[in-house]
């Protein structure tokens, strides 16, 4: 599948992610990056974003562009949301942020929101056949929300973030007493719709997500904040929050800082973080929570992949298809096979995204030269390699453009027999780019053309993953498919020689 960028506004810090999501739904992560902005600290102060606040913003925008325009996203969604959703300047904001991040920011509502956590947590940690509570406690808001076999039924977002409730309730360091309780009836009193709706022990699990919570399950687990990403699927149970409420709410910001996973900038509001979900854990008689890792920008990322957004970009439009088809009937190309070729080049290439990092317009060149690279027999079955790139390179197809028509008559000759070298002058002429991008895409029309070695479809679908470093191809088909394993095999050399890895062709367990 195509890649994409999410990124995601938040009233403490601005996150990016750039990820390919493979077959099964996994995310795999090609860029990520996170900064503290405390954006919402003026809003919940004064009312609106401050002007040193936006334009740091703005400015982390601008780096963020960069680093997921280097790997070529085909999809982005930027969103902002409870600090922005409360700014009196939010229309500026938006207009610069826009123009800084290179994509469209919306302001999204607190259920949008709540959506795309669900969506996060499912595509990071399923639990089908269960049903979860998801606590998200933000800078700005907490979204609670409840999900059954893997479906959303239920979601609320109060104004319960760690930077709004510690601006509004805890100005002593450490807290005060009385701030303290103020706090912690001020989260009752927000809590209370939820609590009536779910009712006490709502779920099988409890999970926690965002920065808050990775501390606190660090803090208690003992995870310095070097290894985070450790605390990932870990449990704290609940006297083992209210234990670390207690040491939190006595020390002051620098001691809290001290804590095995909480860092200078997590101690100023881990306080009114912990304080959320301590009492969702009280209030719903949970005995415990998990972090999860996952949070907005999985999210985004996996509704994209879910909505097919930007997939057209990796194939031919209705009217390319139409005309390499057309052309590919008049050389008698047998229509069946070609069209199990091309898809077998479609999962290929998308499998293989993680190793190849092509953008995404040359899926359009693998499966127009899968459509085309037998025309040749046309002319002679002898050589007919060389025929096809002539027959492709000198034909008519309109909505091809000179450079796509050259690109896949290119990848045409070299579909079988020796792979490029300094005697084929022809690939030697083109630019650096196009012939690395060709070197990785000759070894997928050749695999995918094996599979279909006796022009007869017996091999249904098959699935690639890397593993230690070999690339497996898992083939399911029906009857003998002897012929096509043999073939495939035969193309480990040239896969080693473009992608430095060992090619196995197993066939899958029936």
């Amino acid at each position: 599948m195509p890649r994409y960028a999410a990124i995601d506004i938040g009233s403490n810090s601005v996150r990016m992610l750039a990820a390919d999501v493979l077959p099964g739904g996994r995310i795999e992560q090609l860029a990520s990056d996170r900064e503290v902005t405390r954006l919402g600290t003026s809003v919940f102060r004064n009312g609106a974003i401050s002007r040193e606040a936006m334009d740091f913003v703005c400015t982390v925008l601008g780096r963020m562009s960069q680093a997921y325009r280097k790997v070529d996203v085909v999809g982005v969604r930027a969103v902002a949301t409870a600090a922005v959703r409360d700014a009196s300047n939010q229309a500026e904001f938006i207009e610069r942020a826009s123009a800084a991040a290179g994509s469209p920011v919306e302001i999204i509502s607190g259920q949008e929101e709540a959506r795309l956590i669900h969506v996060g947590v499912q595509s990071r940690w399923p639990h089908p056949n269960s049903r979860v509570l998801v606590i998200d406690v933000g800078g700005g808001s907490a979204e609670i929300i409840l999900a059954d076999n893997g479906r959303l039924t239920d979601a609320f977002s109060k104004p319960l973030g760690a930077v709004r409730l510690t601006e509004a309730f805890l100005e002593d360091d450490p807290p005060s007493p009385v701030q303290l309780d103020r706090l912690r009836e001020f989260i009752g009193e927000r809590l209370n719709p939820a609590v009536r709706k779910f009712g006490p022990k709502p779920c099988d699990r409890a999970i926690a997500t965002s920065a808050t919570a990775a501390a606190l399950v660090c803090a208690v687990n003992g995870i310095p904040r070097a290894r985070r990403e450790e605390a990932d699927r870990r449990r704290a149970s609940s006297a083992q929050v209210k234990a670390l409420f207690r040491q939190l709410c006595a020390k002051k910001t620098s001691g809290r800082a001290k804590i095995a996973g909480i860092g200078p900038r997590r101690a100023q509001i881990i306080v009114a973080g912990v304080a959320v979900l301590l009492e969702c854990l009280q209030r719903f008689e949970l005995p415990a929570l998990y972090h999860s890792a996952a949070g907005v920008r999985d999210g985004i990322v996996a509704d994209l992949a879910a909505r097919r957004v930007g997939a057209d970009q990796t194939s031919l439009t209705k009217e390319q298809r139409r005309v390499a088809e057309r052309m590919a009937v008049k050389f008698a190309v047998p229509m069946k096979h070609a069209r199990h070729v091309t898809g077998f080049c479609e999962v290929l290439f998308d499998s293989l995204k993680a190793l190849h990092k092509l953008p995404p317009a040359w899926g359009k060149i693998l499966e127009a030269a899968a459509l085309l690279y037998d025309t040749g027999h046309f002319v002679s079955d002898t050589g007919h390699h060389k025929h096809s790139q002539y027959l492709v390179q000198n034909s008519d197809l309109p909505g091809f453009t000179a450079r796509e028509k050259m690109l896949t008559a290119m990848l045409c000759r070299f579909h079988r027999k020796s792979m490029p070298t300094a005697r084929h002058t022809a690939f030697q002429t083109l630019a650096a780019d196009d012939k690395r991008a060709l070197m990785q895409l000759i070894p997928l029309l050749r695999l995918a053309s094996a599979l279909d070695q006796g022009k007869e479809q017996r091999v249904k679908s098959i699935a690639c993953e890397t593993r230690d470093g070999v690339v497996v191809l898992q083939v399911t088909g029906t009857g003998k498919v002897d012929l096509e394993l043999w073939a495939a095999e035969r193309t480990g050399a040239s896969f080693l020689q473009a992608y430095e890895k060992r090619l196995a062709v197993v066939r899958a367990r029936r």
